[in-house]
């Protein structure tokens, strides 16, 4: 069965086509996230020389006693040196624990990266997604191209701006071959408008895009049509 085309005026409601306006997207440059370096660990090994007090080969009472004393001093010098190393190594431990606590750049920088990372793995994923299916859900595939039937009424100016608002125009014609793929689609669909008016100047039809209509595609206007009754302007299928 042929299609039949109706005019009809701008201002009443209708059904409307999609017809997707595929852009290429930029490629991306993808960025590596930065490697980290591990840093080694750090240790203190104590060490220092060894006290001894030994005789000259004779012995003095007064002697013993002053050699105690200094015994006893050199005991406390050691455990307080000994003191002091542990107290050294405890602090350079705190330290190097607070020198692995990012800094706020740090911290800016590696939220930077995992942003960058989500988006590249999105524009991954949106491209996958094209490869599988070339059109969006609901929409249907026709020779490279996208259509949407809409189930909402709308006039013909209002439904021009919906489908500019979501990267689309309504349809346009190009071939006989289309036009049997939208005739055969269009059946369990119901009327809806297409790109195709006369708003400009009476009787010389012209796409949404600025082109003709194509006298190939005249023979499909229904019959007495069109008839500019009621000084109808837009075109549906």
């Amino acid at each position: 069965m042929r299609n039949c085309y109706r005019s009809k005026t701008a201002n009443q409601q209708s059904k409307f086509l999609h017809q997707e306006i595929r852009k290429q997207r930029p490629k991306s440059n993808q960025n590596k996230p930065e490697e980290g370096t591990n840093e080694g660990d750090e240790g203190l090994v104590p060490g220092g020389p060894r006290h001894s007090l030994k005789s000259f080969g004779y012995r003095l009472p007064e002697f013993k006693c002053f050699a105690g004393c200094q015994d006893k001093g050199l005991i406390s010098l050691v455990l307080q040196l000994l003191a002091l190393i542990l107290f050294a190594g405890l602090l350079v431990a705190i330290l190097a624990q607070v020198s692995k606590v990012p800094s706020s750049e740090e911290r800016k920088k590696e939220k930077s990266n995992q942003e960058k990372m989500y988006q590249e793995l999105n524009q991954l994923k949106t491209g996958f997604d094209c490869l599988c299916r070339p059109c969006p859900w609901d929409w249907t595939f026709f020779q490279r191209k996208c259509y949407f039937f809409s189930r909402s009424q709308r006039d013909w100016r209002d439904s021009i701006t919906t489908c500019q608002e979501v990267g689309a125009q309504l349809v346009i014609v190009e071939n006989a071959e289309e036009q049997s793929f939208l005739q055969q689609t269009s059946k369990s669909k119901g009327y809806a408008w297409m790109g195709l008016s006369d708003l400009n100047k009476e009787s010389e039809w012209h796409w949404v895009d600025g082109s003709p209509l194509s006298l190939s595609l005249v023979r499909y206007w229904n019959k007495g049509q069109p008839n500019n009754y009621e000084e109808q302007d837009c075109v549906e299928f």
